[in-house]
Parts: structure tokens; C-alpha cells; sequence
């Protein structure tokens, strides 16, 4: 049990959009992780769905079409109550100079694609209690 001044994740939104990465991803969330979480295809679903879902954390994919992860989380940022809710990306494109602009735009960490589903849920709790103790 943690105490009130503790803060925990148990609700995550991972949006992304490719079908079988995302079958994946809500494998290594709700079963391994034990999360609850929703997913969403897209970047203007997730605008659609975040609001009511009040995720504690938003896992983000970098590349999508339409509406990619920074222009997502920049809209994002504009939702009362999703405002200031952490944002992990999820990408390919692990560059060192790359990692530093996803960080710039606000995100608390990357989590390198292919990710493994059995440590996804601990490098989640990681990088958000790290985020939490700063």
C-alpha cells in the first residue's frame, strides 16, 4: 500500500498505431504489467479518449501517420486534465540527438522499439519513478 504523498501508475494510455505492435503492447501492459490500460490507434483518438480516461501515464509512439507522437503530445498538452499526465515515446529512432529532442518536448522518457513485453511494465515504473522523485 502506498502512502498519499506517493504516487504510483496503474493507468496507462498507449497509443500506436500499428495493429500488431499494439496487440503487443496491451499484452505487456494488462496482462505482465498489470495495468489497466486503453489503446489507441491513432493520435486523434487518443485526444478523443484521454480526457475520460484520466491515464496516469501516456505511452506514446513516435512515428504514426496523420498525427505523429510530438504533434500528439503537443495537443495533448492543450486537455485540462491531461496537461501535465508523463509521456513515455516509444520509437525506433534512438539517436542519441533524437532522445534529447523527444525529452525537449517534455516527454520523461524513450523506450526503444522492438521492446520486450516482458520488461516493458518495469521500464515504465522506472522511468515514472524517476520522473516522480525529481
Amino acid at each position: 500500500m502506498t502512502s498519499m504523498d506517493e504516487r504510483d501508475v496503474s493507468r496507462i494510455l498507449c497509443v500506436e498505431d500499428d495493429p500488431d505492435i499494439r496487440a503487443i503492447a496491451e499484452l505487456a501492459l494488462q496482462d505482465v504489467g498489470g495495468f489497466t490500460a486503453v489503446l489507441c490507434g491513432s493520435g486523434k483518438e487518443a485526444i478523443r479518449v484521454a480526457p475520460d480516461f484520466k491515464p496516469d501515464l501516456i505511452l506514446l509512439d513516435v512515428m504514426m501517420p496523420e498525427m505523429d507522437g510530438p504533434k500528439t503530445l503537443q495537443e495533448l498538452r492543450k486537455l485540462e486534465a491531461i496537461g501535465s499526465t508523463p509521456v513515455i515515446f516509444m520509437t525506433a529512432r534512438i539517436q542519441r540527438s533524437e532522445i534529447e529532442e523527444y525529452l525537449a518536448l517534455g516527454a520523461i522518457g524513450v523506450i526503444p522499439k522492438p521492446f520486450d513485453p516482458m520488461t516493458l511494465a518495469d521500464d515504465i515504473r522506472r522511468l515514472f519513478n524517476e520522473h516522480v522523485q525529481k
